[in-house]
């Protein structure tokens, strides 16, 4: 079961010929978080004396905006969003702070801890309020499209990762189809492995940024002069594998090693005794990696505490790191082996993107009283115990920003006509 359903993520969602499919999707999430960003610093900017404001909201809101477009393919309205985005944070806080108890003797936890288990149900039942209309939308819509009619919406687009786990079979158990309850489970675990991840990757990311002011303008003049103010040119960039702009990829790179967003991956199991090092890993003894101190080792990296993407050049201590593992572990960010994050490339493409265009349009500056603060704290992921508070500046004047988001919108008209034709 896990092996067909990896592959059907990997093959018909996560491959680069769908992740092309998926550009008007990121333009729009480019715009949201633009946006975002301008609403919560508008104050700050324009002098009003407001505090500065914490902007992991507005990444975590524009990353899942873009992971809900890819899971259901259709482009909600905020208040649809924030309903389904409200949901799956209860639901991750549940399952990471409420569940614990039920490790450990369940036949007796399952009763002394009955509320939990109502309220862990109740989480459910709404997830399954807010999906399956959704889901049973892309039913409607791929019987439609192999009725050759077009689709009732035209912010539906053409693919989504629901469509695919519509179509999946289980030879195991009679060539059956996934049931709802399955689906609804399988589209919760997509859209809340990514959004955390990318989020918590942005945050620290741009904090080293704000931190180390002459990386930040070294990464501007290289998108200035790859990309101009051209958001577009930009995305197509980033899936350029030319690698068009080569100090984007390691100032991304260098803030997963620095900041992986998960310190441990999930635990393993020994199948087998075995030898590590000499120490002896009894058969069935639970492992668990420490992703931070792999890439923080001071034997493997020079100055490991300090943010330095030059590592990641030629002839630095990184040039040529094997982020999969398969030739050797020396950060393991998306961990490694056979279950490796399958959402590693898009991953780092998202965040070069995100990054490529918070710097693209604003200047990131430290705030006296809210210097930034690299202290940790355990969430879903390991987040920033102090919450980035930056002053952004924006680098074009409103008139531009306002033509720029214009044309944007127009193109991103013509993307979803093409994509309904196609």
């Amino acid at each position: 079961m896990w092996r067909l359903l990896r592959r059907n993520l990997v093959s018909q969602t996560l491959q680069q010929s769908r992740v092309d499919q998926f550009t008007p999707a990121r333009v729009w999430a480019r715009r949201v978080l633009m946006e975002k960003l301008r609403e919560t610093t508008s104050g700050v900017s324009g002098g009003g004396g407001d505090a500065p404001p914490n902007v992991t909201e507005a990444f975590q809101h524009a990353v899942f905006c873009l992971l809900l477009l890819m899971c259901f393919g259709e482009r909600l309205h905020e208040h649809a969003v924030r309903d389904i985005e409200d949901a799956e944070r209860a639901w991750l806080l549940y399952i990471s702070k409420k569940t614990s108890v039920f490790f450990f003797l369940p036949w007796i936890t399952k009763h002394l801890f009955r509320g939990r288990l109502e309220a862990g149900h109740a989480l459910l039942r709404r997830q399954k309020e807010l999906f399956v209309p959704l889901i049973e939308a892309r039913r409607e819509y791929k019987k439609l499209a192999s009725q050759g009619l077009p689709p009732a919406r035209e912010t539906t687009f053409q693919h989504s990762y629901v469509d695919t786990l519509l179509d999946v079979k289980i030879p195991e158990e009679g060539n059956r189809s996934l049931t709802d309850g399955e689906i609804v489970t399988l589209c919760s675990e997509f859209l809340n492995a990514g959004t955390d991840t990318t989020s918590t990757g942005l945050q620290w990311i741009m904090a080293e940024l704000v931190k180390n002011p002459a990386v930040q303008e070294k990464l501007h003049a290289e998108i200035n002069a790859t990309c101009g103010d051209d958001g577009e040119l930009l995305e197509r960039s980033v899936r350029d594998k030319d690698n068009k702009m080569p100090y984007l990829n390691p100032v991304v790179m260098e803030g997963l090693r620095k900041h992986p967003p998960s310190h441990t991956l999930l635990p393993h199991k020994a199948a087998e005794d075995i030898d590590v090092g000499g120490y002896l890993i009894p058969k069935g003894a639970t492992v668990n990696f420490m992703v931070a101190e792999i890439g923080r080792d001071e034997r493997e990296w020079e100055k490991p505490m300090e943010f330095i993407p030059e590592r990641f050049l030629a002839g630095g201590d990184g040039d040529g790191v094997d982020v999969t593992g398969s030739r050797e572990i020396r950060m393991m960010p998306f961990g490694a082996g056979r279950r490796i994050c399958a959402g590693l490339n898009v991953g780092v493409m998202h965040l070069e993107y995100f990054v490529g265009s918070m710097v693209m349009e604003f200047e990131w500056k430290e705030v006296a009283g809210d210097e930034v603060e690299f202290a940790e704290k355990l969430e879903f992921t390991t987040a920033m115990a102090k919450p980035l508070r930056p002053r952004l500046v924006p680098r074009r004047s409103q008139a531009l920003i306002r033509v720029s988001l214009l044309i944007c919108s127009l193109r991103f008209k013509i993307f979803d006509t093409v994509d309904l034709l196609v």
